[in-house]
């Protein structure tokens, strides 16, 4: 699913949902379903927690700062196996 809100898109891949506020310079990438919380790691970076303290995902601030290439982008996730 992908949704466009004026300046802020959501997009939805199964169980991950991205969401970015150009307008707020926000970007959120989050395990769909799950409740948690954000921890501070410093510098506008954010590691989204659950209960458990397993990361669920994660935020940032000041995007268009820290970006390379333009704005939206193609991007692969893959299940890390340990």
């Amino acid at each position: 699913m992908f949704k466009a809100l004026g300046t802020q898109v959501l997009i939805v891949m199964g169980s991950l949902s991205v969401w970015f506020d150009e307008e707020g310079d926000f970007l959120e990438v989050v395990s769909e379903g799950r409740k948690g919380f954000f921890r501070d790691l410093g510098n506008g970076v954010f590691e989204r927690v659950d209960e458990e303290g397993n990361t669920i995902g994660f935020a940032l601030l000041n995007v268009k700062e820290r970006k390379e290439r333009d704005i939206p982008f193609d991007a692969k996730f893959e299940k890390a196996v340990s």
